[in-house]
């Protein structure tokens, strides 16, 4: 950071002084961020947000009173903050990302170190603070599956009948993605060519954020284990910390989720399963890139247009933070830019007539 820039103002907000004290300790190390105060639960985070005002809030989903996701609901339309959630392997995280938290990292469970958790939090804070923040356009249920209506049969978008199925469908998202790949997958139908899905997140979320889509989309979603085939009406999550990569077996695609090193950053790569495709797809491949800080995906996805894939690539004005669509965009990777809620009818468009 350079040293004629401002600090980055957080309000830590926990319920625990234990887990208050651990986190305004840990950032303190980093000379960028600055903690400028904490608060115990939502009513004294509400009013030390208009006192202090902080530029990233971080957040415990499970708070006494009122909760996290009721207190993102309440708070966003009106002060529309980045907040960071700092919470355990929980369904919850994904109904307060649905009440319009920008990301999330998992609380030290003893099985990372302390470094490795605070790089990934400073590092999420410095993205949350370019971030753009959606407010929920929703009240968020209780109901850990039941943020989003469930879709219709026929994918809210009408029968995609004639779209050719003898293709594969790479996505990847980072920051403000869970949301809108759910934007996405529940707009399209149940018998969808099959797809393959990085989402950049914590070890032990990606098994729970498939099953979130497989109840809330048409199509049938789950984390993808090592060797599963790659088939009509299904999306396959990579899970967290292996790399996922699609592999020919004569007329059929498998998909390679192996231990490796980080690529662009990350394990799983979306620049790994884009580049994997491009050299082993021989049918027709579409390839997709959302909202997120960084590259990664972009080079992968030239890789696959260069290899004749039709590619998309999220707008500027829908994503949290424009930077791995951005990226995209600039080195030429990306045919055609469309809105969150725009992709899914471009991607059935494209399959249904080859435009």
């Amino acid at each position: 950071m350079l040293l004629n820039q401002r600090k980055i103002r957080v309000l830590v907000v926990d319920d625990s002084a234990v887990a208050r004290a651990f986190l305004t300790k840990g950032l303190a190390a980093y000379p960028y961020i600055e903690v400028v105060g904490y608060a115990i639960n939502a009513l004294d985070a509400k009013a030390k947000i208009l006192r202090l005002q902080p530029d990233v809030m971080t957040l415990d989903v499970e708070m006494p009173g009122t909760n996290g996701i009721d207190f993102l609901s309440q708070l966003l339309p009106e002060h529309p903050l980045p907040v960071i959630l700092v919470s355990s392997l929980s369904l919850r995280v994904f109904d307060a990302l649905a009440a319009g938290a920008v990301d999330f990292v998992r609380k030290p469970d003893g099985t990372e170190s302390r470094e490795t958790f605070f790089r990934a939090l400073a590092q999420k804070i410095v993205v949350a603070s370019h971030a753009k923040v959606v407010p929920p356009r929703r009240a968020v249920s209780r109901d850990s599956f039941s943020t989003v209506p469930p879709p219709s049969p026929l994918g809210q978008i009408g029968n995609p009948g004639g779209i050719r199925q003898q293709t594969i469908i790479g996505l990847g998202a980072s920051t403000g993605g869970t949301e809108a790949t759910l934007e996405v997958l529940k707009r399209l139908p149940a018998d969808i060519p099959g797809m393959v899905i990085v989402q950049h997140m914590p070890p032990g979320f990606t098994k729970m954020y498939a099953q979130r889509l497989n109840k809330l989309c048409a199509m049938e979603v789950r984390e993808a284990v090592n060797g599963d085939e790659i088939r009509p009406g299904l999306a396959l999550i990579a899970p967290a910390d292996l790399q996922a990569r699609v592999v020919r077996m004569g007329t059929r695609y498998t998909l390679a989720c192996q231990p490796g090193d980080k690529v662009s950053g990350h394990r799983p790569s979306v620049d790994v399963l884009f580049s994997s495709m491009a050299s082993q797809v021989k049918c027709h491949m579409v390839g997709i890139i959302m909202t997120g800080m960084g590259r990664d995906g972009a080079s992968g996805l030239l890789e696959m247009r260069n290899a004749g894939a039709y590619t998309i690539g999220q707008d500027k004005e829908s994503c949290v933070v424009y930077g791995m669509p951005g990226v995209a965009q600039q080195i030429g990777a990306v045919t055609i830019q469309a809105s969150c809620e725009n992709i899914a009818p471009v991607l059935i468009q494209h399959l249904k007539t080859g435009k």
